[in-house]
């Protein structure tokens, strides 16, 4: 049944956690018993905030790639920044850091009729899916680093 989905987005700026900095960032959902990861990086200089957001919309563009529609989707997240500016109408982020990110978000979740909850995680606590999205973004900033030295 993939009418009520779990997403457990998180990022890494750098391994060293420089921000701003290359970035990495991950995003783990189970549908219909198998599980899914989604993940990527920026060798340009990004935020740690635009690699959150990022997490989310990758995820959610991953969903609705699938045909999942009109799911109550559930979204773990150790990201205070995600979990405080969720719930916002698209024109509160007018003018405000990352507004094309936010409404990238909206649109991808109003396109396949989503409805989104997002619960605080505290990042390193055990959160076995939190951990394993928190390795893969790691290594998607190291890939980043490597793109930005030309030896991708």
């Amino acid at each position: 049944d993939h009418r009520y989905l779990h997403s457990f987005p998180t990022r890494r700026s750098s391994d060293l956690d420089l921000n701003p900095g290359v970035g990495g960032f991950a995003g783990i959902y189970r549908l219909n018993g198998k599980k899914y990861v989604v993940r990527g990086c920026s060798a340009k200089t990004t935020t740690n905030n635009k690699m959150e957001l990022m997490a989310v919309i990758k995820t959610l563009e991953s969903i609705n790639a699938k045909g999942v529609r009109k799911c109550q989707i559930t979204i773990r997240t150790d990201s205070q920044y995600i979990v405080n500016s969720s719930g916002k109408k698209a024109s509160w982020f007018k003018d405000r850091p990352n507004e094309d990110l936010w409404i990238q978000l909206i649109t991808t979740a109003v396109k396949g009729g989503h409805k989104i909850q997002f619960i605080k995680v505290k990042a390193h606590s055990g959160d076995d899916l939190n951990e394993e999205c928190d390795r893969y973004a790691k290594e998607e900033c190291v890939r980043a680093k490597h793109i930005l030295a030309g030896n991708a």
